[in-house]
């Protein structure tokens, strides 16, 4: 404990000043990914179509309508949300600790004129890229499977790269603090795996206690639902501004602290 307040009091925790660099960052991991493209889409595509088909067919049939959407379109309009959320989440945690640790990608990138600020918010938003992707992926499912219909879905296509952001700063953040990979589990089990089952993907939270109810409502995932699901039927949010609020300040205070935790691991 005292060595972990130690590292903390001598970590520079100077105010980030990325530059228009950090779109290097971005377009390098966009070139990686680029050669795997086949396998990765065909893992977006495949997935959704699984749950869709499963639970969305499979239960809607007992189930019925959910807050006037037909199952199927209630549980669709979920997973867009949690897809941004898990694929931001991993590519923060299992690919940014690649490169920062095994492969040494930011040693050879801190010897040019990119500094770690940049670094964060190229990987940052290269993990919202990622979850655009994905959950604009589940939406070309739905769409084609007519769990939702129209155009207006198209205005979720913001809201995606929104919450990949969110979720892509407490990643760093882990990545910044672990030692190796199995570390991971720890945040997966204990944060992103409880947000997926409460936070509002497969069933209303207001289905919860009261208690449950205010503790959800803190948690960004149930955020990200409530501001997609209404535009993916069609619909503008309630407390739309609010919901926007909540996703950009996680975003903001993953950002500065994973930059604090980065710099101190990678030059203190």
């Amino acid at each position: 404990m005292n060595h972990g307040l130690i590292l903390l009091r001598s970590a520079n925790w100077s105010l980030p000043r990325p530059a228009w660099t950090a779109l290097a960052v971005w377009r390098r991991n966009f070139l990686v990914w680029r050669k795997l493209l086949g396998p990765s889409l065909l893992f977006n595509f495949g997935e959704p179509l699984l749950y869709l088909l499963g639970l969305g067919y499979g239960l809607g049939r007992f189930i019925g309508e959910v807050e006037g959407l037909t199952y199927i379109a209630f549980l669709a309009t979920g997973l867009l949300a949690s897809s941004s959320m898990n694929t931001s989440t991993f590519e923060g945690l299992y690919s940014v600790y690649t490169r920062m640790v095994p492969q040494q990608t930011y040693d050879g990138m801190l010897a040019t004129p990119v500094d770690v600020d940049d670094i964060v918010l190229g990987e940052m938003m290269w993990c919202a890229t990622k979850g655009l992707i994905s959950s604009t992926a589940i939406l070309i499912v739905a769409l084609g499977l007519g769990a939702i219909e129209g155009w207006q879905p198209l205005l979720c296509l913001p809201a995606f790269f929104l919450t990949g952001l969110c979720f892509a700063g407490p990643a760093l953040v882990v990545s910044a603090i672990s030692r190796s990979y199995d570390f991971f589990a720890y945040y997966v089990t204990l944060v992103i795996t409880p947000m997926y089952i409460f936070g509002g993907v497969f069933y209303p939270i207001t289905t919860l206690p009261d208690a449950a109810q205010s503790l959800v409502s803190m948690l960004p995932l149930t955020h990200a639902v409530a501001l997609i699901r209404p535009l993916a039927a069609g619909h503008i949010p309630a407390e739309f501004a609010l919901h926007v609020a909540v996703l950009a300040a996680y975003a903001l205070l993953g950002f500065y602290f994973a930059v604090v935790l980065i710099r101190r691991r990678l030059i203190q």
